[in-house]
């Protein structure tokens, strides 16, 4: 029994492994498909194995939405990081992910959804009020955005500081509400 456990536990380091390799510095220096790709299809590999196996399940299928989204088959990611959303409702960041992915699906609809149904287990999660008021900017919807980012605030002062440069809040910018929100000096 424990070197089951040592088995899956050394299967899950090594598919965390090839995602860190992958999304560490993704954000200032994106890897290449080459590079990205073979990555991504070793971690979804290791993940095949230790889906046969039970236990930690909600885990490993954020894992493997993870890997898809990686890849860039956002699409295909959906599937999984439902799943883990069923399974780990309290996990805010399989609900990011999931939202995530919706949006770059062109499902802004469904990444709206999936956040506001994220809160009835995280309602003290600043980032998820913040993400629902960036997706909430890019539906044009300026009066369900300014309260979600406001909350974001509320919640933790430092998501001010990702406003100036956050695109998603461009169709909004020029608003009234959220320039008398964004403008408050702290």
């Amino acid at each position: 029994m424990a070197n089951v456990r040592i088995h899956k536990q050394k299967l899950l380091r090594e598919a965390e492994g090839y995602l860190d390799l992958l999304m560490v510095f993704a954000d200032r220096w994106p890897p290449s498909a080459e590079v990205r790709d073979p990555l991504a299809q070793r971690a979804l590999n290791v993940l095949a194995d230790l889906q046969k196996h039970p236990g930690n399940q909600a885990h490993v299928l954020y894992l493997t939405g993870q890997a898809y989204r990686a890849m860039e088959q956002h699409a295909e990611a959906v599937t999984p990081l439902k799943q883990a959303c069923k399974m780990d409702p309290e996990n805010v960041h399989y609900w990011l992910a999931l939202a995530w992915c919706y949006k770059r699906s062109d499902r802004l609809d469904l990444a709206i959804e999936s956040l506001e149904e994220a809160l009835d287990g995280n309602d003290t999660e600043a980032i998820v009020y913040y993400n629902l008021a960036c997706y909430w900017s890019l539906a044009n919807n300026a009066k369900i955005a300014v309260p979600y980012l406001s909350r974001a605030f509320d919640l933790d002062v430092d998501f001010r500081d990702l406003v100036a440069l956050e695109t998603d809040f461009d169709p909004i910018r020029q608003d009234a509400e959220f320039l008398a929100l964004t403008s408050v000096i702290v």
